[in-house]
């Protein structure tokens, strides 16, 4: 590995938790939230780091494609995740097309994270041109989490979705990727769906914390889609991931007995209403016939 220069040396330092984490050898957990309620159970259930993910898109929006959320709709969605989140690093991820078009748009981007949802760093995906993307928001003061592997903003049908690193052409680009975004100062680096070797030999050549998904075991942490992970979507689940929980259909079966209660007049009880004092209702009763 190349000596590190001072952009990489600064991202080292920018997620102390994270940085001390793979220094230990503690594999770190990061989870998407997407608003206060899932913020609060990924706190509470101990994760080290929550990502405001662009994949609120699909899961939250309903949008078919993570490219099409904006700004303004993930800067609500990180807010409220802020409030829920408190103690741990809280990652906004930057929308397609608010930080490719230049230098100044990425930072002024960037800045609206920090600023207005109370981001601690934001991510982006690729290398190549987004390398100076990455050396300007650092230089901004903003901690920046790389993206290489499957890029799903660079998706634009259903069927890119795929594994990436394959080949040894792609293996050797999305080391090399990783190896420069640490080089322009990125704090931690995310990978997803490549080969777990690819992910390892990554994970060796760089000395930031590298988090993957569908990467393997040999990165230093994991990250799932929050409703991936408690069965709360629909439709296709990526191969990586694991169901710790049948979410939706909690909730659906839930909403259904309430329904089927309250048209058979289970619905409400007694404990669920409140009471009036006999006179004041009986005043009330007595007024309302005099009109």
């Amino acid at each position: 590995m190349s000596a590190p220069t001072r952009n990489a040396a600064a991202g080292a330092a920018a997620l102390p938790t994270l940085a001390a984490a793979r220094a230990k050898g503690t594999p770190i957990v990061m989870l998407t939230a997407y608003d206060y309620p899932t913020a609060r159970i990924a706190q509470a259930a101990g994760v080290d780091v929550v990502l405001v993910g662009d994949s609120a898109a699909n899961v939250v929006l309903g949008y078919s494609s993570t490219r099409e959320i904006s700004v303004d709709e993930l800067l609500v969605l990180t807010r409220a995740a802020r409030r829920g989140v408190d103690g741990i690093p809280l990652v906004g991820d930057l929308p397609f097309g608010s930080y490719e078009p230049s230098d100044e748009i990425a930072v002024a981007t960037a800045r609206r994270f920090v600023d207005e949802a109370g981001c601690d760093a934001v991510k982006l995906e690729g290398a190549g041109a987004m390398l100076s993307r990455v050396r300007a928001i650092v230089a901004a003061g903003i901690p920046v989490i790389g993206h290489v592997g499957l890029l799903p903003q660079s998706v634009s049908t259903p069927d890119g979705y795929r594994a990436q690193g394959r080949d040894a052409e792609q293996a050797l680009r999305i080391i090399a990727d990783g190896v420069a975004l640490e080089a322009e100062g990125c704090a931690a680096l995310i990978v997803e769906a490549v080969p777990a070797a690819v992910a390892s030999l990554l994970t060796a050549r760089v000395s930031i914390p590298v988090i993957g998904i569908g990467a393997g075991d040999g990165t230093n942490g994991q990250v799932l889609v929050f409703h991936d992970l408690l069965g709360l979507g629909e439709g296709h689940v990526a191969k990586f991931v694991e169901r710790y929980a049948e979410g939706r259909a909690v909730l659906e079966d839930a909403a259904r007995r309430w329904a089927d209660d309250v048209r058979a007049g289970r619905f409400p009880r007694d404990e669920h209403t409140y009471a009036i004092a006999p006179e004041a209702l009986a005043e009330v009763t007595e007024r309302l016939g005099r009109e």
